[in-house]
């Protein structure tokens, strides 16, 4: 099968010469079945296979793009060496793009591209060719693949895909600086020709940078690019195909450039002279004023530190960083008196210098602060200003000097000063200052042993108050003796050997010699004849005790009183005499004390802690005892007082119940009433209807009589008494007695219709009492 392209003439002179070289050499080979670019046509019948006679396969076709014109485009041709020009073969093709944009002629083989192809979107189609017999429809070679290129043309201009683009670049940056690249992409065949091949240029901003023509590269122009001056630049950047060649397609985008900064502007002043004032009273660090310096640059180029050149003793400047101010404070006191003007030379200087532009000048700049002192009355100084130690002898009389403390007026007045002492210093008024000459004197006797330090606080009056603590020290005086440190005892065992040393004594002495102390051991003159024992002065303030004899025995003599006399060093020297109490005890073969005595300190050295706790618990236990005991019988005779001097007001009862009758059987208990004392009853020899005889209340007025009596005389019981009063209505009351007692055996008939007015409380009542109706009677 044979594909004849279009526009491909000369190849098909070619594939004939080929074609007629291979059969020409082929046909002397053995004869077998095979593909070579095609397929081997075997023929039945003989006893071996003739290779067919073919044609040469080009099985590539070529079709430009944008075809514009109004026929179908001719692609090509499929032909096979079996047609003869009959019509009994039918050509057919399959792939893609077949039977919708290529068709082929049946007959002819002839292919046509109907529609418009664009490279950009496909560069390449590939498709099978079939040959076939019209009548049976059976293939008469196998198919065969071949492939439709889409041949390019100039149709797509560059593009910048990644615009809009941003570059910076220095300032000041030399000429050639590679500031950024740029990239034009074009959709069209790199391969072919020249349509893909593209070239830069600018368009707009040539004057200040340039691009490389082949890769892009965008680059400064100029050496004098200046960040104060203009900060950004706009570029129109060109790309064109064909390599720059007339009817190349072109394409632009915009550029931004941002110039950055670098440190080539010095700090400036804007003026040369400040003028602040400040009081002279003005606390250390107070603020005198702010001063800036102004920098063309920006970012961290315009970090300034600030400097004092001249005036630094007493002045400070300090950098503010968030405004970049120069802050003048006062670093040392100020005085009016002294010096009223001050000049203050500030510089600024860059922190981060680039020493590209170090050339270009200094990069600080000077100012002068000029400040003012302004005066204030101020108070009194003390000379010395610190606080000064006086010393006084402790043995010195009142009225003696103490110092003297001087002030004077630091204003120009030099006004005259009056001194006191603050008494909260000085409760005790143990001191006086005279208030022109500041003279302090003693007023009353001080002692060291008692303070040896005094405190007092000084005023000096003038404007204001001053004032200065002074401390007072009592000097020592050599007025008190030396003392045994305690403690003044110490033991010794039974079988101590001679020149044993059994203790080491010491001394206390109140006072505190400036020299130190220094003191002296020896025997009171009362122990002279002592055989038992010596002291030796060991010469460091301390003595030992040593035995002069063995064989001590604790039966015989267990204490032993040694009398010391110590002298002190002092002017004049002072002495006192201590008693040392030796104890003799038993010791064991290690020499540990087992006890002192024949009988406590045995008892107490055979005693276990456990028996001592027991002991104690013990005692405890018939301690408490006892005063359980104590707390009964004391219970016991409280209840027997109670009983004989019982108070009347805790047995008097209210009852103000009215109750439900005779019939309410839950009523108030009425024994209770009368439980307390048995009173007689009188009982009449008439029956129930003679009323009983009044009761005998002697007894009982003279009982309440006697404890009113008493309860006047006590005047410490409260005044919570009440005497209550009770009497009977007599026998002409017309209603006798209210109770229902005995009431239903009563022989009287008088009316008690009336209670029924007394109200609902009283109604149930008036009905006991109410004599029967007639119509019961008659009944």
């Amino acid at each position: 099968m044979v594909f004849f392209g279009r526009g491909r003439a000369w190849t098909l002179l070619a594939t004939l010469g080929l074609l007629c070289c291979c059969n020409f050499n082929k046909s002397r080979a053995s004869r077998t079945s095979g593909t070579i670019s095609g397929q081997v046509k075997q023929e039945e019948g003989a006893s071996s296979l003739e290779r067919v006679k073919r044609g040469w396969v080009w099985n590539q076709f070529f079709v430009v793009e944008e075809y514009t014109g109004t026929e179908p485009l001719y692609v090509g041709k499929i032909h096979t060496d079996s047609d003869v020009g009959e019509g009994n073969i039918k050509y057919t093709i399959s792939g893609e793009g077949a039977g919708s944009i290529f068709l082929i002629d049946e007959l002819t083989g002839d292919i046509h591209a109907t529609e418009r192809l664009d490279r950009e979107e496909k560069a390449f189609y590939t498709l099978r060719a079939q040959a076939r017999d019209r009548l049976t429809d059976e293939p008469l070679e196998p198919e065969s693949e071949f492939v439709i290129k889409v041949q390019d043309i100039n149709d797509s201009e560059p593009q910048f895909l990644e615009g809009p683009y941003i570059g910076s670049v220095a300032e000041l940056s030399p000429i050639g600086t590679s500031v950024m690249k740029v990239t034009a992409s074009d959709a069209d065949d790199p391969t072919y020709g020249n349509s893909a091949r593209v070239v830069y240029s600018v368009l707009d901003g040539e004057k200040f940078f340039t691009v490389d023509r082949h890769t892009g590269i965008i680059m400064t122009a100029v050496a004098d690019l200046d960040r104060e001056t203009q900060d950004r630049y706009e570029l129109v950047v060109k790309a064109t195909d064909m390599a720059g060649q007339m009817g190349g397609l072109s394409g632009s985008t915009t550029v931004t450039i941002v110039i950055t900064d670098v440190n080539d502007n010095p700090p400036r002043f804007p003026q040369k002279m400040y003028q602040f004032s400040v009081s002279e009273g003005a606390a250390v660090g107070t603020p005198v004023g702010r001063v800036i310096a102004t920098d063309a640059d920006m970012g961290e180029n315009t970090d300034m530190s600030y400097l004092i050149r001249e005036g630094g003793e007493l002045f400070k400047v300090t950098t503010d960083v968030e405004t970049q101010e120069a802050v003048v404070a006062i670093k040392k006191q100020l005085d009016f008196e002294s010096k009223r003007t001050h000049n203050v030379v500030v510089e600024a200087v860059n922190k981060h210098v680039d020493p590209r532009f170090v050339d270009l000048g200094s990069f600080r700049d000077q100012t002068i602060v000029r400040v003012s002192v302004s005066d204030v009355d101020e108070p009194p100084i003390f000379q010395p200003a610190d606080g000064t130690t006086m010393e006084v002898q402790e043995d010195a009389k009142v009225g003696a000097l103490v110092g003297v403390v001087t002030a004077r007026d630091p204003d120009v007045k030099n006004k005259p000063i009056r001194f006191s002492i603050d008494r909260t210093t000085d409760q005790e008024m143990i001191f006086y200052i005279d208030p022109e000459s500041g003279a302090i004197t003693l007023g009353k006797i001080v002692d060291r042993e008692i303070a040896c330090w005094h405190n007092i606080t000084v005023k000096a009056e003038e404007a204001g108050t001053l004032s200065v603590l002074k401390h007072i020290r009592i000097l020592d005086v050599n007025d008190n003796p030396p003392e045994l440190a305690t403690p003044s005892e110490a033991s010794i065992c039974e079988d101590a050997k001679p020149g044993q040393l059994i203790h080491t004594i010491s001394v206390v002495d109140r006072d505190e010699p400036q020299s130190g102390h220094r003191f002296y051991f020896t025997l009171a003159p009362e122990a002279s004849s002592n055989r038992h024992f010596t002291l030796r002065d060991v010469k460091d303030n301390t003595a030992g005790i040593h035995t002069q004899r063995s064989g001590f025995n604790r039966h015989e003599q267990n204490v032993y009183f040694l009398p010391i006399l110590v002298v002190d060093s002092g002017s004049p020297s002072l002495s006192s005499t201590g008693t040392l109490t030796i104890h003799v005890c038993g010791c064991d073969t290690d020499g540990a004390i087992q006890s002192c005595n024949a009988t406590a300190y045995v008892m107490s050295a055979a005693l276990s802690p456990g028996a001592l706790i027991a002991l104690l618990v013990c005692m405890l236990i018939l301690i408490v005892l006892v005063l359980l005991i104590l707390t009964l019988k004391r219970h016991r005779k409280g209840q027997r007082m109670t009983e004989d001097e019982e108070d009347m007001r805790d047995n008097v009862i209210k009852y103000n119940d009215e109750g439900g009758g005779e019939q309410d059987t839950q009523a108030y208990d009425m024994s209770a009433l009368r439980n307390l004392y048995d009173f007689p009853e009188s009982k009449s020899d008439s029956g129930p209807d003679i009323p009983a005889a009044p009761a005998d209340f002697s007894l009982f007025e003279s009982y309440i009589r006697k404890k009113v009596e008493q309860a006047d005389a006590d005047l410490s019981v409260p005044p919570y008494d009440s005497f209550q009063t009770y009497a009977f209505e007599g026998s002409s009351s017309p209603a006798l007695s209210l109770s229902s007692i005995n009431t239903l055996s009563t022989t009287s008939e008088q009316d008690f219709s009336y209670l029924s007015d007394w109200g609902p409380r009283f109604r149930q009542l008036a009905g006991y009492y109410a004599p029967e109706r007639p119509e019961k009677e008659g009944s």
